[in-house]
């Protein structure tokens, strides 16, 4: 491979993300759940939902096929500042946790498989060996990052490899919807540390886990990641601000849901590492934002504020600790019930079209939309194979992506759709 490759990331490009935005089929989309709710009721957060989910796929019969749920591992090296992970998992090394999702050993892995979702592991970076399995996908960059209070967490070249291997992962997966999750020691503080930097929010308030926090420890976090901050304090380039403070799952899964918008799949965005991902992914393509939803496996405070960055919030809430992927796991019945209310005909009633009336002739003239039919069309949940290499170009090194504002980041596709399509609680 030469150099000029090793030195370049394959990113997509921001015009072949398409925003989802298309008012002639969000119109169609609520009158159909209208026309529903006449005769069966309404049903609440779950119609703006399914209007995502119809908008996503551009059709008025969303539809979904091998759902994906993809937990990436990685080491960091703050972990000997004495950083630790979310949630209560965080006595247990990577690898050991890398382990127990193989061996289905943790709820994730039980409700993945009884809902359908196909579960991968992959090793963007754990320190230790993790044994061969049918699951696991071996992408280990390095054996962990560096210690960012130090020097960058990783080279810009070791941070394209990984974005370079996401994409590629996307491309490998099957079915139409990705939900990802990031697991590793230190994975929090790093994915803080990103979020910080590259949205302007306040550190303490990712830190915080909640009202119970002791003081002493915010203040340690605190002193470690204010001293990483410093050092690498005139990073703003969206892939160095990963370079300096970020983890090799982050890296993996900004590549994943770049390729993902770039299909019009569904994201499913699930934990503090992925919501840092996804801040890098929405700098190199802002419209990527339209293309997920949100969950949550643990109650810790910080996430609350990591999805405030999104306006978003979780599909569900149901004040759980448990390892990030477990909430994506439970929330796709949610998903998968709401395309029903689009897709699965009341009895009696009339199929109807695809697409809305002179739905072809609009398409093509709306800025920036994908052909609807003829060569190079993207069909309603397909992901076209053999379409990534034309889509995808070589990125110049870090500086060639131009900032992007907080204000170019799209709050929602129209309306006042909510970004995670509605929150559903349990008392």
């Amino acid at each position: 491979m030469d150099e000029p490759h090793n030195r370049a990331i394959m990113s997509v490009n921001r015009s072949l993300i398409t925003p989802t935005s298309n008012p002639l089929m969000e119109q169609a989309l609520r009158k159909k759940l209208q026309r529903r709710a006449e005769t069966t009721g309404g049903l609440g957060e779950l119609e703006p939902l399914a209007v995502r989910l119809g908008l996503i796929q551009n059709t008025l019969k969303p539809r979904f096929r091998t759902p994906q749920i993809t937990i990436f591992a990685s080491d960091h090296g703050l972990a000997v500042d004495g950083m630790t992970s979310a949630g209560p998992t965080s006595r247990q090394s990577t690898a050991q946790l890398a382990q127990q999702l193989l061996m289905s050993q943790l709820p994730v892995a039980v409700f993945a498989r009884i809902q359908g979702l196909e579960l991968s592991v992959v090793d963007c970076g754990v320190a230790e060996s993790v044994a061969p399995h049918a699951r696991l996908l071996a992408r280990k960059i390095a054996h962990g990052t560096r210690n960012s209070r130090v020097t960058s967490a990783m080279s810009l070249d070791q941070a394209h490899a990984a974005i370079r291997a996401g994409m590629e992962i996307a491309d490998s997966l099957a079915g139409n919807a990705v939900a990802c999750a990031g697991i590793g020691v230190g994975s929090h503080q790093s994915a803080a540390l990103v979020l910080s930097r590259l949205s302007g929010a306040r550190l303490s308030d990712l830190l915080i886990s909640g009202p119970d926090m002791e003081e002493r420890e915010l203040a340690h976090l605190m002193s470690v990641l204010q001293a990483a901050q410093a050092r690498h304090k005139d990073v703003i380039d969206p892939v160095e601000v990963l370079a300096a403070f970020g983890g090799f799952e982050m890296a993996m899964m900004v590549g994943v849901m770049l390729v993902a918008g770039s299909k019009r799949h569904l994201v499913i965005v699930d934990g503090m590492p992925a919501c840092a991902a996804l801040m890098v992914a929405a700098r190199i393509a802002p419209a990527v934002t339209d293309y997920c939803v949100y969950a949550r496996s643990h109650s810790h405070q910080g996430l609350d504020q990591a999805f405030a960055l999104f306006h978003a919030s979780a599909l569900l809430e149901l004040g759980m600790e448990s390892t990030d992927g477990t909430g994506a796991t439970l929330a796709w019945p949610l998903v998968r019930s709401a395309a029903a209310l689009l897709t699965e005909v009341a009895e009696g009633e009339d199929a109807g079209p695809t697409h809305p009336g002179a739905m072809n002739s609009t398409i093509d003239s709306g800025r920036g939309m994908l052909p609807a039919s003829g060569p190079g069309a993207l069909q309603p949940g397909s992901s076209r194979p053999g379409a990534l290499p034309a889509a995808l170009s070589a990125v110049s090194r870090p500086g060639t992506l131009p900032p992007v504002s907080d204000d170019e980041l799209p709050t929602t596709s129209s309306g006042d759709m909510p970004r995670g399509g509605g929150r559903a609680t349990t008392s």
